[in-house]
């Protein structure tokens, strides 16, 4: 009963680093007129949010022995939702990056320790309908906006409303503290090893692995963070309309989450991101072509490619690198998955202002072809020193 209860909360913490993914780029549109900045200032924002995420995941397995899984998911969570409600209220762009700062050091530590704990203790289709719900999350964020745009209220009801739902799950995850005490996950957090980012990357196809990760947080960041802009700009979207085509994207990664939790009992979690690439392969070359209805279709496509691939990689490092070292790999995972999102969409609008956005779809299939070629050399590595 301790472990479903865990899980449930688990599941509700996934929705709510869903929440604020998907936002900035969303409402980015309707942000730049009142704040001042021009179209390419997003990058900078994403890259400081990512940054901060960067630093927590490289010091999660400490904070996880000094504070355990349920005190630092709940203080995680209360930051986050500081972030949103201070968004909602700026008037300047150099605010952004002041609210950027608990946004991302709120994101990493959790994340990685959640991503762990159920590598460890649940099977494959858990991990997976775990992050479908964190896809639940990154779709309602741009349709809350959307609504809230239509409704006259303006894209900072929409950060208020989500910051509302993060200060209510909040509440709940430090009524809930009592179940990790009873979980026994505490003598775990105690024994796992401390490795540093050196220790973590000397074994074996880590190196390959993490830059995986690298090239995947640069494909689903850039997708998530542009696809709005894309429409506007290559496609001539009103803002409203964009915002809800974007919530494709991540409506497909909620529902290849959800129907991967059932194909994981019959696919080794390798073979689920290898289908993933496919998919996303096929995905950005129609996303590429200049019919707004296929580039629609694409886009979704890419979020059902993008779904097994960052739960199945996770799932597969307690195999990849022994369950002792989980809670250190999965940190150095995370943070190499972070400075996909740091520098990515940053470099992305950097091309954008010389090509025009409409290079979104070869930028995306760039770096899958590239994520396809580090996965299979670090499962050639593992494999063969089994």
């Amino acid at each position: 009963m301790v472990t479903t209860a865990l899980l449930v909360i688990i599941y509700l913490s996934f929705i709510s680093l869903g929440l604020p993914d998907s936002l900035l780029g969303s409402a980015w549109p309707s942000m730049i007129g009142d704040i001042g900045a021009s179209a390419s200032a997003a990058g900078p924002v994403q890259m400081t949010v990512s940054f901060c995420t960067i630093i927590s995941s490289l010091n999660a397995a400490r904070l996880i022995r000094r504070f355990g899984t349920g005190k630092l998911t709940a203080c995680s969570v209360a930051m986050t939702a500081v972030a949103l409600m201070g968004f909602s209220i700026t008037r300047h762009y150099w605010w952004l990056f002041v609210m950027a700062l608990p946004m991302g050091l709120g994101a990493g530590a959790v994340d990685t320790a959640l991503n762990n704990y159920v590598a460890l203790h649940c099977q494959a289709r858990h991990m997976n309908w775990l992050h479908c719900f964190w896809g639940v999350g990154a779709t309602t964020g741009p349709l809350i906006l959307s609504t809230c745009l239509s409704l006259g209220g303006g894209w900072q009801s929409g950060y208020r409303v989500i910051g509302g739902l993060q200060l209510a799950l909040c509440v709940a995850l430090f009524a809930t503290l009592g179940l990790w005490k009873h979980s026994g996950v505490s003598d775990e957090e105690e024994n796992a090893r401390v490795l540093t980012v050196r220790q973590v990357l000397a074994l074996p196809g880590a190196k390959a692995g993490m830059t995986c990760f690298l090239c995947y947080c640069a494909v689903e960041t850039s997708l998530g963070l542009w696809a709005a802009t894309f429409m506007v700009m290559a496609r001539g979207m009103d803002a409203v309309q964009a915002a809800r085509i974007t919530s494709m994207f991540y409506f497909g990664i909620m529902i290849g989450r959800g129907a991967g939790g059932f194909i994981a009992s019959k696919l080794l979690p390798k073979q689920m991101v290898r289908l993933g690439l496919a998919l996303l392969t096929v995905g950005c070359v129609l996303f590429a072509v200049p019919v707004t209805p296929v580039s629609v279709l694409g886009l979704m496509l890419c979020g059902l490619g993008c779904a097994p691939i960052y739960p199945n990689i996770i799932q597969d490092t307690p195999v990849n690198y022994g369950a002792e070292n989980s809670q250190a790999a999965v940190g150095v995972q995370m943070a190499f998955a972070y400075v996909g999102s740091t520098f990515m969409p940053s470099m992305f609008g950097a091309i954008a202002g010389v090509t025009g956005y409409g290079a979104l779809p070869v930028f995306a299939l760039i770096a899958t072809v590239l994520m396809a070629a580090m996965f299979t050399m670090q499962k050639k590595i593992v494999e063969s020193k089994k």
